[in-house]
């Protein structure tokens, strides 16, 4: 019968993912956002969070001055937790450069 070698294995060191880091042109953050309202239209949590998102790649104190709001109520608004009004969506679409767009469901 083989005897059998205990390793010690090695930790794999892992980082979170941060989909910021991966939005890098309007197209990109356009097709993220667009991508989540197809997806998960009633989710508004998460679509406040993938604005947040956005927001971070574009740099979130130029958005929060953009918008005209502070750059906390802006990750407040903006968090998994957050629920912002529909005043404030429309703000920071139109700092983020994006249009909202209605279509026939």
């Amino acid at each position: 019968m083989p005897k059998t070698v205990a390793r010690k294995s090695a930790k794999a060191k892992t980082t979170p993912y941060d989909v910021a880091e991966h939005l890098r042109t309007p197209e990109e953050m356009a097709a993220y956002l667009d991508a989540w309202l197809d997806e998960a239209p009633d989710d508004t949590a998460g679509i406040a969070k993938a604005l947040g998102n956005i927001a971070r790649a574009k740099g979130m104190t130029q958005v929060a001055k953009d918008a005209g709001l502070s750059r906390e109520s802006l990750y407040r608004a903006l968090s998994a937790t957050g629920n912002p009004s529909f005043a404030t969506v429309l703000k920071v679409a139109r700092a983020l450069g994006m249009k909202l767009h209605a279509e026939a469901a």
